[in-house]
Parts: structure tokens; C-alpha cells; sequence
């Protein structure tokens, strides 16, 4: 690198580094506007394309040039490979789930066992265990999730609704478990304890899911199922089992996956075992499901078997049960299905790197930190901080390493523990990607669990419950802590 070319730059401005925020909010409004709820199907990649280009032409006009440029661009987008990585497992893990009978399976019992009722609240707590046991809402949402979104459906329920307390579930557990990967890293950036870190969040956990749980079930008594629910449900179950093999020994492999992600072997390899275990099941117990997908002759039969299963891995499964509202249902799946969700990640990444490379993102922390001046608008300046992050640099990992770094120094400068700011990075960087339609968390949500981002938003009670409550804390001082030197964890 040219050391006289480094001296041509300029720092940014404020103005200049809301250049391209103020497109990009403009552009999104506009797809908004214009497409609807399929915004998220092309329009949100163009106004995230073109607002990371305006960025790159802005930070050209401080002295960076388009290859600096363009190499973050290209280093961000790498950054979100371990991503699409998993996204394209996902789809193939529901293609095979749902041929190989486990995903029906998982809807008939849940069809027998649940209460329209309580559906929201079961929903919820049933997620809360199984993420506290594996450590990833990803995997929550792309097993139990999806089996839970279709018994909703089947009771003729708020999807929206469901997918809201599917995700307030999920991300609890996510975020108390010890397995979990983000709650590992923020006390890791902050320089704290594993256990101390998942200690104090339980002060704005334990009220926040309290609150979530409540809300659910007021909606579940308030919001009920139609009056032919009962009927189509029933109808459901009669299809179900005269199409698919239904019994408990379908669900072993979802045991199976939740069984090595508890022993933590990696998120990727864990859901392609349960993807491949899904199609060894498809072609022992569901061959004549498999068949009239496949709607082929080819012998000898082992070919056409073998066939469905490589199919479902890439194209999903089409359902043809003769329930029009199961077929809708049960046709979904397949790595192709995610394509559309990886774009909205590459776009985002993309523009995220746009901000990041010529210091914007700098520009709007010094800001913001120059403001906090109590203790109250210190925590409230990190809330604010790790949220922007997940809206501009669409990633909860960037929005817990990069305010993580920037206010180390100064919580400890203010004689405030470590602690202090872990949660507030959990409880804003971690909770939100979810409810950002062009965050990773919330793309892939949305394309798993077949719910759009803004359906299920206002529905996602804990997730946005949770911030509000470290904010409440911050300014009243309640579960504070102060710091001492020796409990702090050297960088």
C-alpha cells in the first residue's frame, strides 16, 4: 500500500456517511411501497446493491479507490459463507424431512397433542428447550419450527402469530444456552465469564420471556382458530396418514440432530447428517410417497427411489395428498429454495462492507458515544449502537464484535463490570437480527420457516421486549454492576 496515497484520504463526515444510509431508507421504502410482501424477492437486493455502490462512490471521494473497495466488499461477503453454508443445508434438510415423513409426522402429533388454545405459548416454550439444549435458534427454527408452523396452519392460525413465538422461543434458548456461538463471543469481546455473562442476563431474560409468554396467551384465547378449524384439521390428520407412514420412530432423526449438536459438532455437518438420515427414510418407509412425486416408470425401483431422494435434496419436495391446504403445506424445501434468501445475504454483506471500509460506521459510533454521558445513556448508547449495526451491516456477529471493541475501554473508564455490556450486546445485537428482513437472521428465518420478516415482526415479543427492559435497567441502575479489576478477563 502507497503510504502517500493513505495521507490523500480524507475522514468522513457525518453528512457524508448518511448519504448512503438515506438511499438506502428511501430505496426501501420505495420497495416497500411498490411490491409489497415480495419486496423481499429482488426489490431489497437492488436497494441494498445500489445504496453499498453510492457508499463506495462516496468513500472514492475520501481516496479510497474501487479495488480497496471492492476487496471489502468481496472480504464481507466472504464473512457470511459459513451462512450459506447452513441456508443451503436447511433447504435441503426440509426437502428430505418432508418426504421422509418426519416433518408430517411432527404435524400429526403436534395436530393431536396441541390446543389451538395455547398453540402461541406451547409454541414458544417448546423452541425455548430445544435451543437451550442445541444452542441455535438456526437449528430450533429449521427442525421443531417448521413442523410447528405447518400444525398452525392446520389449525388455521396466525401464521405470523406462530412464527413470532417460534422465534421468542428460539432465541431464548439461543441466548442462555452455553453452546450458543453468540454467547460465547460477547462476554469473549468484552473480557468476561461464559457463566457470569448468561448470570445477568437472566435479569432481562426471565422478565422479557415472561412478558412474551403472557402476550401469547392472550393471543392465543383472543385470536383463536376458525370455526372449521376443527373440520380441516381433522381432514389433515386423514391425508397425513394415508400418504405418509406415520409413527414415533419417524422422529429419530430428529433426534438424531438434535443429539450431536448437543455433543457440538458444528451446525453444518449436524443438519446434512439429518438431511441424508431424512432421505434414508424417505426411501425405506415412504417409497410410494416418493414414487408419486417422482411420477416415473424407470426400473428397476431401487433407481427411482434413489432419485427422489437426490431430488429432494436440491428441489425440495412437491406434496400430493389430495388437501389442497396440505399440499400447499408440504411443498417447499430443496437448496434451490434458498437461493433467493443467500442473494438477500450477499446484498447486505455487501453493503455493510460498503459502510464499514471507509470508516461510516466509525463516523456514526464516535457520534453516538460522544452523547453518553450517565450511566442509563451509556447502556442505551450500546442498545442503540448494536441495533444499527444489525440494520446497516446485516449481521449479529459484526453487531456484537464491533460495538463490543468500540465500548470495552470505556464501560471499564466508567467503573461498570464487563457484564454490564455483554448483556446489553445480547440483548440488542443478538435479539433484533431476527426482525431485520435483510439481516442474515432474519432472511433466513423468513425463508425457513416460510413466514415474511414484517408478518411476524410485531409478533416477535421477547426479541424486541428484551432491549427495552436493558434500557429501563440502564437508566434506573437496577442489576448494574459495578466493576472490580480482578473480575475482569484479559483481553
Amino acid at each position: 500500500m502507497d503510504p502517500a496515497h493513505n495521507q490523500d484520504r480524507q475522514e468522513p463526515r457525518l453528512w457524508q456517511a448518511l448519504i448512503p444510509i438515506a438511499v438506502l431508507i428511501v430505496l426501501l421504502a420505495a420497495s416497500v411501497m411498490l411490491f409489497g410482501s415480495d419486496s423481499s424477492f429482488g426489490p431489497n437486493q437492488i436497494a441494498l446493491m445500489l445504496a453499498g455502490i453510492v457508499a463506495a462512490v462516496t468513500g472514492m471521494r475520501l481516496g479510497y479507490t474501487w479495488k480497496e473497495l471492492q476487496d471489502a466488499m468481496v472480504n464481507g461477503v466472504s464473512l457470511a459463507m459459513g451462512a450459506v453454508f447452513i441456508l443451503l443445508v436447511v433447504g435441503a434438510l426440509i426437502g428430505t424431512w418432508i418426504m421422509g415423513g418426519i416433518v408430517p409426522t411432527m404435524i400429526y402429533y403436534g395436530l393431536k397433542l396441541l390446543n389451538p388454545s395455547i398453540f402461541y405459548v406451547a409454541c414458544c416454550i417448546i423452541c425455548a428447550l430445544v435451543a437451550v439444549a442445541t444452542g441455535s435458534s438456526w437449528t430450533t427454527a429449521s427442525t421443531v419450527g417448521v413442523a410447528l408452523v405447518g400444525v398452525a396452519a392446520a389449525f388455521d392460525l396466525n401464521l405470523g402469530i406462530a412464527a413470532g413465538a417460534i422465534i421468542s422461543g428460539a432465541y431464548f434458548g439461543d441466548k442462555l444456552s452455553p453452546l450458543s456461538d453468540t454467547t460465547n463471543l460477547a462476554p469473549a469481546m468484552v473480557g468476561t465469564g461464559l457463566f457470569t455473562h448468561i448470570r445477568h442476563m437472566l435479569w432481562t431474560t426471565v422478565p422479557s420471556i415472561s412478558i412474551a409468554l403472557v402476550a401469547f396467551a392472550v393471543l392465543g384465547f383472543v385470536r383463536g382458530p376458525a370455526q372449521d378449524g376443527a373440520a380441516g384439521m381433522n381432514d389433515m390428520m386423514y391425508s397425513l396418514t394415508q400418504t405418509f407412514d406415520i409413527g414415533w420412530y419417524m422422529l429419530i432423526p430428529l433426534g438424531v440432530v438434535l443429539f450431536v449438536i448437543y455433543k457440538k459438532v458444528p451446525a453444518f455437518p449436524a443438519l446434512l447428517i439429518g438431511a441424508l438420515l431424512g432421505g434414508v427414510f424417505a426411501i425405506t418407509f415412504q417409497q410410494e410417497a416418493v414414487l408419486t412425486y417422482m411420477g416415473e416408470t424407470m426400473h428397476p425401483r431401487a433407481l427411482v427411489l434413489a432419485k427422489g431422494f437426490w431430488t429432494a435434496l436440491f428441489a425440495g419436495f412437491e406434496a400430493n395428498t389430495g388437501n389442497e391446504a396440505l399440499d400447499d403445506l408440504l411443498t417447499r424445501g430443496g437448496m434451490s429454495s434458498m437461493l433467493n434468501t443467500i442473494w438477500l445475504v450477499v446484498a447486505a454483506m455487501m453493503f455493510g462492507a460498503s459502510m464499514e471500509k471507509p470508516g461510516f460506521l466509525k463516523v456514526f459510533a464516535a457520534r453516538i458515544m460522544s452523547a453518553a454521558r450517565t450511566t442509563g445513556s451509556m447502556i442505551a448508547t450500546t442498545l442503540a449502537t448494536s441495533i444499527s449495526m444489525n440494520v446497516i451491516a446485516s449481521d449479529q456477529y459484526i453487531a456484537i464484535v464491533v460495538p463490543g471493541r468500540m465500548f470495552r475501554a470505556e464501560f471499564e473508564r466508567r467503573s461498570l463490570h464487563p457484564k454490564n455490556l455483554s448483556r446489553a450486546l445480547e440483548d440488542s445485537g443478538t435479539l433484533t437480527s431476527a426482525i431485520v428482513p435483510w439481516n442474515t437472521c432474519g432472511a433466513f428465518m423468513a425463508a425457513t420457516l416460510g413466514v415474511p420478516t414484517l408478518a411476524y415482526l410485531p409478533y416477535a415479543v421477547f426479541n424486541y421486549v428484551s432491549p427495552v427492559i436493558s434500557a429501563v435497567y440502564g437508566f434506573t441502575g437496577f442489576s448494574i454492576t459495578p466493576l472490580k479489576t480482578a473480575q475482569v478477563v484479559p483481553a
